[in-house]
């Protein structure tokens, strides 16, 4: 009786060097890649900061329209007109004293 004797080939070490490939590219895709976590964080963090600044945005949006409105010839603030006079042309009222 003869023995069976039984050679492996390379043909299963490169099958397992090419399924260790793909295992080691699939894992770093998945946390540095474009998709990845990493990318996943960046974005989460980025529309935060587009959040934050859309709200500030808006809330200067408000008080800008709140101020048009107040200067409107619907609806005239006087203290607003009087503020805004001294500010931009540099009058002042004639009972008061200039300090430099």
């Amino acid at each position: 009786m003869s023995a069976v004797h039984t050679q492996r080939g390379f043909g299963g070490l490169v099958y397992l060097a090419f399924v260790g490939t793909l295992g080691v590219y699939f894992t770093f895709a998945a946390v540095q890649g474009d998709y990845g976590m990493f990318a996943r964080v960046a974005i989460k963090a980025e529309a935060a900061t587009l959040t934050a600044e859309r709200d500030r945005l808006q809330a200067d949006l408000a008080e800008m329209q709140n101020l048009t409105h107040r200067l409107s010839d619907d609806f005239l603030d006087l203290d607003l007109l009087d503020q805004q006079t001294r500010d931009v042309l540099g009058y002042m009222r004639s009972d008061e004293i200039a300090i430099r």
